[in-house]
């Protein structure tokens, strides 16, 4: 019973750091790489829908993206909400394909988005401790109930806290990870 709520705290805190991945996706580095756009939602004849489902986007280049929507009549809509997204990215409407230049970052911009990841990984790391304190919760009233002894529950406590850890650690390593190849130039 005790490994069953393991391996379930262990597949709770999988997502987490699955969700942690692709929303560091989204942060730019130096390079265009089509996942910045992920989250981009515009109207599309009264629906929101996401851009990468309405256009197609390409790198043909290390610093450019492409953006050709299938409907010409998108391109304003697309060219507006990439503008109100943090992007830091001014896109160029030549009326039938849009074009977002990546210019080099600043050490400025550098150190702000160094910033926004700490804070996802902060976040992250809030969702585990909360995941933890539910499976804590669990083990104590499965010892209250005498499914399992005090003994097995001083245990499991200690598995739980250290599979904590191990999370705790490897948010970490992904943040560390996210900010050098923010900081290379």
């Amino acid at each position: 019973m005790s490994k069953q709520l393991l391996k379930d705290m262990e597949a709770k805190a999988d997502k987490t750091l699955h969700a942690l991945r692709e929303e560091l996706k989204t942060v730019r580095a130096g390079r265009a790489n089509p996942s910045v756009l992920d989250n981009i939602v515009v109207d599309y004849y009264g629906t929101a829908t996401l851009l990468k489902q309405v256009a197609t986007i390409s790198a043909p280049e290390a610093r450019l993206l492409t953006i050709q929507p299938w409907d010409k009549s998108l391109l304003g809509e697309i060219e507006k909400k990439i503008q109100s997204s943090n992007l830091g990215i001014t896109p160029s409407n030549d009326g039938n394909i849009i074009r977002l230049p990546f210019p080099q970052l600043t050490e400025d911009r550098r150190k702000e988005l160094a910033k926004v990841v700490k804070e996802y990984g902060e976040k992250s790391k809030i969702t585990i401790r909360s995941i933890r304190r539910d499976y804590v919760d669990d083990a104590k009233k499965m010892e209250k109930n005498a499914e399992i002894t005090e003994d097995d529950m001083h245990t499991l406590l200690d598995d739980i806290q250290n599979l904590t850890d191990k999370l705790t650690k490897e948010i970490d390593k992904i943040v560390e990870d996210k900010e050098t190849e923010l900081m290379e130039i």
